[in-house]
C-alpha cells in the first residue's frame, strides 16, 4: 500500500538515550538466560535510533515465560516508564483472537468454516450475488474475499458495528471471489457480528471470557482511551523530522474485532505461549489442537514468496487464519502485526521451535517491531548475528538519499495556469457515498476545506475543479505528495453534483460522493403559500403539505416530497439533480411553479379558484 494513505491506518503488513532509568544505569531484567544477555542495551538502541518513545517485549519458550519487560517511554513528555504491564494498542494482532473465537465456536459445532456467510447473517447484503451467495466464513477469515481494503470508509467516518455492517453491501471488490489474496478489515467485523449473533453475547465479552480470563489477562481491554486516570496505559507518537510527537488515540469500537484489543507484554506472554504450547497453558485448553493446526496453516496465497536479494533466507507468504506465514532461515515462522494511531505491533511464533515473541511500540507505522523481534529471534534459534537495525536504517536512508538527490519530475499530469469553473463557495455542500459516509465542503478565508465525522482536510487547487486533499491531522501522512484527487463534477445545471475520489481505494476505479440537499429550516405555516394546483400543457399538478413536508403530485406519477433549499427553490429528495422553484408576486403569492430537469425546464402557471 502506499504509505501516503495507509501509514496511519490500523493493520499494516509489516511491520539520547529513551530508556526509562537514568544514564549509566541498567534495569534489572526478570530472566536469566544468557542467550538475551544485553538486551536491554540493544532494546535501547534501536528505540533510540528510530525515534521511538518506547515498548513493552515479551518472550517464551515452551511453557516458560523467559522475558516480559518494559523499555523507554509510556508518556514521553512526563518520562513514565514502560513496565511489563504498560497497556498497549495492538492493532492488527487482534484478528488472531477473533479467528480463534470462531474456532472455538467450530469445534463447539455451532457453525462451520465452510459454510456460507449467509447462513449466519441472512440479512447480509454485498456488493455482487458472487460475493452475497458463495462467500464463505473461512474466505473472510484469509482475506480471499475479492474486496479491497475500503480502509477510509471506516477509519474518515466512524460508526456503529451494526452500520459497518450495512456498508458493506456499497463496496465494490477488486477481484473475483477466491482470485487472488487481498487485505481487509470488513471480513473481521463479520466474524464478530456472527459470534455475536451466536452466543447473544458482544464481542468484546466473548473475547473476555474464551480468552482473557483464562489466560489469566487480567488487564487486556478494548478502550484505552477510557482508562483511568493514573492507568499504566501507552501514549501514541508519530516521528517527524527526526522528533517524538504525540498522536491521539483512534477509537475503533465499531471496527473492534479488526483491531481493538489493548494489552500489555505480559498479558501478551500468556497468549503467545498459549500457540506455543498448542492450545494449552498450564495443562488447561483453551484452543483445540486441531483448530491451532489449521489456523497456522496456508489458507490463501498471499504472493508469489520467493526469496529477495536482500533478505534470502526469508520465503514462502501464506496467510492461515489471523496469520501470516513465511519461512525464516528454514524455521517455520507464525505472526501478525499491528498499526493504529500512535502504536505499532508484532506477535510472532514458531511452532517447530517452541519460542514465541511479541513487541510493542508507542510509534506510528513503526518498524521497531520487526527489528526488535527479528534480533531476538535470531538469539534464540541460534542463528549468526546480523544487525537488522542497522540494516534497515542503512536502506532507509539510502533510499531517503536517493530521493533527495534526484530531480523531482514534473507532474505532467497537472494543467498549469488553470482555475476552478465555479466561485469557490459553489463548492460547498454536503457530499455523502453510503458505504463511505458524509464530506462537508466549506470555504474558510478564500480556502476550500473538507470534513469527514474524524478529519478535516485543506483542498488545495490541482486543476480546473480538482483538488488535491491534505490532512489537517497530527501523524496523518498525508500531505502535498499524497497521489488522492477529488473531483467536483456538475450537473447539466452546472451545479456542482458529485466529489469522486480517485485513490481513496485504489484497487477500485473512483469513490462517488453525491451531493445532498441541506433542507432550510420552514415552518409549515411557511410552507402554506406554496401549496395549490398549477396547471401545464392541461395537466393539474397538484402541492400540497404531507405531514408538514412540501410535496409535488404529478398525474401518472408517485407523490415526491421535497427538501427546501432557499430561494423559494426545493429539491425532490427521490431523483438527484430535480427541483422545483416557485415563482412569488409582489405580495409573496406563489403564482407558477418551474420544473427544473436535467432535460430542461418546465413552467406550471398557479390556477385560480
Amino acid at each position: 500500500m502506499q504509505k501516503l494513505v495507509y501509514a496511519f491506518l490500523l493493520l499494516l503488513l509489516v511491520a539520547g538515550s529513551l530508556a526509562a532509568q537514568k544514564p549509566g544505569k541498567t534495569r534489572p531484567q526478570n530472566n536469566s538466560d544468557q542467550r538475551l544477555a544485553g538486551l536491554d542495551t540493544m532494546i535501547r538502541r534501536v528505540l533510540n535510533d528510530w525515534h521511538a518513545a518506547g515498548c513493552g517485549v515479551a518472550v517464551v519458550e515452551k511453557g516458560k515465560v523467559l522475558l516480559a519487560e518494559g523499555y523507554g517511554f509510556r508518556d514521553y513528555e512526563n518520562k513514565l516508564p514502560v513496565t511489563p504491564n504498560t497497556i498497549f494498542q495492538i492493532g492488527s494482532s487482534t484478528k488472531a483472537f477473533t479467528c480463534a473465537l470462531l474456532g472455538i465456536l467450530a469445534d463447539d459445532k455451532q457453525l462451520d468454516f465452510d459454510e456460507k456467510v449467509h447462513t449466519y447473517l441472512p440479512d447480509l447484503r454485498l456488493y455482487n450475488d458472487e460475493l452475497n451467495t458463495f462467500l464463505t466464513l473461512r474466505d473472510i477469515m484469509c482475506h480471499r474475499s475479492g474486496l479491497p481494503r475500503h480502509d477510509m470508509a471506516w477509519y474518515l467516518n466512524p460508526t456503529t458495528r451494526d452500520s459497518f455492517v450495512y456498508r458493506m453491501r456499497y463496496f465494490e471488490p477488486s477481484a473475483g471471489l477466491r482470485e487472488q489474496w487481498q487485505y481487509n478489515n470488513y471480513g473481521f467485523l463479520l466474524q464478530g457480528a456472527i459470534a455475536e449473533k451466536l452466543t447473544k453475547k458482544s464481542w468484546e465479552d466473548n473475547i473476555r471470557e474464551r480468552f482473557f480470563q483464562p489466560l489469566g489477562m487480567k488487564t487486556a481491554m478494548f478502550d484505552i482511551w477510557n482508562a483511568p486516570a493514573g492507568a499504566d496505559v501507552a501514549k501514541g507518537y508519530y516521528e517527524k523530522d527526526s522528533t517524538i510527537r504525540y498522536m491521539d488515540y483512534y477509537r475503533i469500537e465499531g471496527m473492534g474485532p479488526a483491531g481493538s484489543i489493548c494489552a500489555g507484554a505480559a498479558d501478551m506472554a500468556n497468549w503467545v505461549a498459549l500457540w506455543v504450547n498448542g492450545g494449552k497453558l498450564q495443562g488447561k485448553e483453551v484452543l483445540s489442537g486441531s483448530y491451532i493446526q489449521q489456523a497456522i496453516s496456508p489458507q490463501m496465497v498471499m504472493g508469489g514468496g520467493a526469496p529477495e536479494p536482500e533478505n534470502p533466507n526469508v520465503f514462502f507468504s501464506s496467510y492461515g487464519l489471523g496469520w501470516m506465514l513465511a519461512s525464516y532461515y528454514g524455521h517455520y515462522r507464525v505472526e501478525h502485526g499491528g498499526n493504529i494511531n500512535g502504536f505499532s505491533a508484532n506477535v510472532c511464533f514458531f511452532p517447530s521451535d517452541s519460542i514465541g515473541v511479541v513487541v510493542l511500540v508507542n510509534q506510528n507505522g513503526s518498524l521497531v517491531p520487526s527489528i526488535v523481534r527479528n534480533l531476538i529471534a535470531d538469539r534464540l534459534l541460534g542463528l549468526p548475528y546480523h544487525n537488522w537495525n542497522a540494516d534497515l536504517l542503512a536502506r532507509m536512508q539510502k533510499q531517503k538519499a536517493a530521493i533527495e538527490g534526484q530531480e523531482q519530475p514534473q507532474d505532467l499530469a497537472r494543467k498549469t495556469g488553470t482555475s476552478p469553473t465555479l466561485p469557490l463557495q459553489q463548492y460547498a455542500g454536503l457530499y455523502e457515498h453510503p458505504g463511505y459516509g458524509s464530506m462537508v465542503v466549506s470555504v474558510s478565508n478564500d480556502s476550500l476545506f473538507a470534513q469527514s465525522a474524524y478529519v478535516r482536510f485543506y483542498l488545495q487547487h490541482y486543476h480546473y475543479d480538482v483538488f488535491r486533499p491534505i490532512a489537517l491531522l497530527e501523524g496523518m501522512d498525508m500531505e502535498e505528495d499524497s497521489p488522492i484527487r477529488l473531483q467536483f463534477v456538475s450537473d447539466l445545471k452546472g451545479e456542482p453534483a458529485e466529489l469522486r475520489a480517485f485513490g481513496l481505494e485504489p484497487s477500485v476505479e473512483s469513490i462517488i460522493f453525491k451531493r445532498k440537499a441541506v433542507a432550510v429550516d420552514m415552518a409549515s405555516g411557511e410552507l402554506e403559500k406554496y401549496c395549490g394546483q398549477y396547471n401545464i400543457a392541461g395537466a393539474d399538478i397538484k402541492v400540497f403539505l404531507k405531514k408538514e413536508v412540501l410535496t409535488v403530485f404529478v398525474p401518472g406519477q408517485p407523490e415526491y416530497e421535497t427538501v427546501p433549499v432557499g430561494n423559494h427553490e426545493f429539491k425532490l429528495k427521490v431523483l438527484d439533480g430535480y427541483s422545483v422553484r416557485f415563482e412569488m408576486d409582489a405580495s409573496e403569492k406563489a403564482v407558477a411553479v418551474n420544473f427544473i430537469q436535467p432535460n430542461g425546464t418546465f413552467r406550471a402557471a398557479r390556477k385560480e379558484k
